[in-house]
């Protein structure tokens, strides 16, 4: 069992609502979501009852790469707004007692960024070194396809993207660049920014020799022939030692003003990914957590995932979950369907730790149909359409008027093919949906202190296909049970004689029930308060 050694801040109590603003709601009917379109939710996502926004990508880009391609860290791009509206939304969201996250992108620049315009000037230029560049490629590949060097013709140098050719990578060994992207983090920390989701954060180091990655023998038979990434293990280009000592120089930075967070993009190993949090805290606040978004549906495996966190995690780490962004198919579709989605909805705003939602799996949105010639994102375009992750991206919908509520015109993206039927509107009007399943999770799990703050401990059971947990706080508990069968199942928990059902995933069914024999629905979940 874990226990926090700290659960005042607002980043561990909390839940954090992933926006993206292009796809949120438009209010200039140019068919692309804006700031102002995320002002005129806020009172959603208050009633919602999540605590924290973390904003995409908002910044000036030419959009290859639909805002990870920044070209200026410092201005809000005109499709979205000006920083008028963006401090009107700082603004906003704090008179609402919400905190407010930015993306911050610090792997990668576009190419039309004025520092590698001056990079790419000269090999003698001052920013030349921002930025790496070399004679000859090494092996490494391009998550999007194809080789991670291109060759510059203007300075007779490759200059290394691990994204698409127009994201240039910068040079983190260089103190001179550091210093002007800490200076970025400051910008927006004045302005009253509460935290920074960091993009792949453990890539911005690469091996000083730039070395060959070794082939992966795990690698995709059957994945296309451009995907040099995946062939590879990701040996020299990610994870390497010394981007430690950079991440407390970004903590250092975030420490500078009261109570921020910052939340890291990894992956890896849990005895690797775990070292983000530093040696006594010092690092991330949060290193996101994807383990579950990747597991097999079934009890057994999301059991085994949450207790190998629990026990890699040192005392003074606050773990989190995440079932769903902007980069992987739609929770609904990846799990299932909605009766799955519903439970995935209870069990990750029950574990101990801080959950983050994705904007639409509260209605339980599901991939969207993008034929192929719609494709918008770049992975989907070089690498094929079953690769595009323009399906999570689809508009939100709001109700099942043309367009979904989102806007008065076409938008960037197809609205899925179910807005009419599932939607906020219709929702919101229904007891028994998704949305307001998730509306009593989240308004339980912020007046619950074992929910929001207490210990986490599994309860072995017989039952199969059941995942059953513990949660203590300040002498009260709650206990979990979670079906992740498609058939009806007897759950037996020893130590205790009943319990009450406060909350089912089955609309309607409270009740108390015995603990020497109780049974849960197909696919279904429930709270229960104990009775010793």
């Amino acid at each position: 069992m874990q226990k926090p050694k700290n659960t005042n801040h607002w980043w561990q109590n909390g839940v954090v609502y992933q926006v993206y603003p292009r796809s949120f709601k438009d209010t200039n009917h140019d068919g692309i979501g804006d700031l102002n379109g995320v002002i005129e939710k806020l009172d959603y996502l208050q009633a919602l009852g999540v605590q924290a926004i973390w904003l995409s990508p908002f910044y000036p880009s030419p959009m290859v790469d639909f805002g990870y391609d920044v070209a200026d860290y410092c201005n809000v791009d005109p499709i979205f707004g000006n920083l008028d509206d963006f401090d009107h939304l700082v603004s906003e969201t704090h008179q609402r007692g919400l905190k407010i996250i930015i993306d911050w992108v610090p792997n990668h620049t576009s190419d039309q960024h004025p520092w590698f315009i001056e990079s790419r000037s000269s090999r003698v230029n001052p920013k030349r070194d921002w930025y790496i560049w070399r004679d000859q490629p090494n092996n490494w590949g391009s998550v999007f396809g194809g080789p991670a060097w291109t060759f510059d013709r203007q300075s007779g140098q490759y200059y290394l993207h691990q994204f698409v050719s127009e994201q240039p990578e910068l040079n983190w060994r260089n103190p001179e660049l550091r210093a002007a992207m800490y200076e970025t983090l400051r910008f927006w920390l004045r302005r009253g920014v509460d935290g920074f989701r960091m993009d792949v954060i453990g890539m911005i180091l690469k091996d000083e020799e730039l070395r060959d990655n070794p082939p992966n023998p795990d690698a995709d038979p059957n994945a296309p022939a451009n995907d040099l990434f995946g062939r590879l293990l990701a040996t020299y280009n990610m994870d390497q030692d010394d981007v430690h000592k950079f991440i407390r120089e970004i903590r250092g930075v975030l420490d500078e003003f009261d109570d921020r967070c910052g939340i890291g993009e990894l992956w890896g190993e849990l005895p690797r990914w775990v070292r983000y949090y530093g040696k006594d805290g010092d690092e991330l606040h949060l290193p996101f957590n994807f383990r579950l978004m990747w597991e097999p549906w079934q009890a057994d495996a999301m059991r085994r995932s949450v207790d190998a966190l629990e026990a890699a995690l040192p005392s003074f780490a606050w773990p989190n979950y995440v079932l769903g962004n902007h980069d992987q198919p739609r929770l609904a579709t990846r799990f299932g369907g909605q009766a799955q989605a519903r439970l995935a909805a209870m069990m990750l705003l029950t574990l101990r730790g801080t959950p983050t939602l994705y904007y639409g799996d509260e209605i339980g949105m599901e991939n969207g149909l993008i034929p192929p010639e719609k494709i918008q994102d770049p992975q989907g375009k070089n690498l094929g359409a079953e690769r595009t992750r323009d399906v999570a991206r689809t508009p939100m919908q709001w109700d099942d008027d043309p367009f979904a509520g989102f806007s008065t015109v076409e938008p960037w993206l197809p609205i899925s093919v179910d807005f009419q039927e599932r939607n906020v509107r219709a929702q919101a009007a229904d007891p028994a949906s998704l949305l307001n399943l998730y509306q009593q999770l989240l308004h339980l799990r912020s007046e619950t202190p074992a929910l929001h703050g207490g210990s986490y401990a599994a309860i072995a059971v017989s039952a199969e296909n059941c995942f059953v947990y513990r949660r203590q706080a300040q002498g009260a508990e709650c206990i979990v049970a979670l079906n992740f069968s498609a058939e009806s199942r007897q759950v037996c928990i020893p130590g205790y004689q009943c319990g009450k059902i406060i909350l089912s995933t089955t609309p309607g069914r409270q009740e108390t029930v015995n603990f020497e024999g109780f049974s849960l629905r197909p696919y279904e979940g429930i709270i229960l308060i104990p009775s010793k």
